[in-house]
């Protein structure tokens, strides 16, 4: 008994001995601010209404996202219209009901904010209708996926860049998928989402938007960064990726965010 109560009692001083207090010194830097700045025109709809949200970098600790209050938010466009956006009291957060989208028309975003001028521009472009989706159910390595495809047909002789969003209304999950057409111009292709969690009867809403070449190459960076199966010790490690808005007031003060301008096809699929 008495050598079981010191075998016990040495445990003890030794996982106590072991248990240090660390303290992660986390570089701060003063706030900056990011523009959330996507506006849709969903095919069949008018998409009058339209918001963009403005928020502020925080510490990495921190469990909230700071608006971005008080700020001016116009939009212009090539044909001289122009659109205020109007926030919805300390929310960050932006409206516009009046909003009118245009094939080829392009946008300016000007926000001023702490007494600097933000700016971007973008060039509302057509997408391709998702025509149909076909369903796979032992996908994956290991055949426990189900994969999806939504077929669309690539236009052809003109250079186009997709967004492809899958969004499971039951779970809350959204993924993005971005393709462009470098080797599929003008041929029927589809974008590909696999999920081992859908079940049958899950409701999945496909989204497909046009954007430009900087859009995609931005949302490519982004994507490579925040990959499942990154994680090696010896890559590159993730870099501050500029979006289309510049600090016209003060560059060295440049916001995060993007804004985009994007026709917008929906297709809603029941997992069978």
């Amino acid at each position: 008994m008495k050598k079981l109560t010191y075998l016990i009692l040495l445990s003890f001083f030794t996982i106590v001995s072991c248990e240090d207090v660390i303290d992660v010194d986390v570089n701060s830097a003063e706030p900056r601010l990011v523009i959330d700045a996507s506006l849709n025109w969903i095919k069949g709809t008018a998409s009058n209404m339209q918001l963009i949200k403005l928020s502020l970098t925080a510490p990495y600790f921190n469990n909230t996202i700071p608006p971005a209050t008080g700020a001016t938010v116009i939009v212009t466009d090539s044909n001289n219209n122009t659109f205020n956006f109007i926030e919805e009291p300390n929310t960050g957060i932006y409206i516009n009901e009046v909003f009118s989208p245009e094939i080829g028309t392009t946008y300016n975003l000007s926000i001023s904010y702490n007494n600097e001028v933000y700016t971007g521009t973008e060039t509302l472009l057509p997408i391709a209708p998702i025509e149909f989706v076909e369903q796979k159910n032992n996908g994956g390595f290991s055949g426990d996926e189900t994969e999806i495809k939504a077929f669309y047909t690539d236009p052809q002789n003109i250079e186009n860049f997709y967004l492809f969003e899958f969004i499971v209304f039951t779970s809350d999950e959204l993924s993005i998928e971005i393709y462009d057409d470098e080797f599929t111009d003008g041929n029927q292709i589809f974008a590909f989402h696999s999920d081992e969690n859908l079940v049958k009867g899950d409701e999945l809403v496909i989204r497909s938007s046009s954007i430009s070449e900087r859009n995609y190459e931005f949302l490519n960076i982004l994507l490579q960064q925040t990959d499942d199966e990154s994680g090696d010790p010896f890559e590159t490690q993730p870099a501050t990726v500029r979006g289309n808005c510049i600090n016209q007031t003060n560059p060295s003060n440049f916001p995060l965010g993007y804004f985009r301008v994007s026709e917008t096809d929906v297709f809603t699929y029941i997992i069978e």
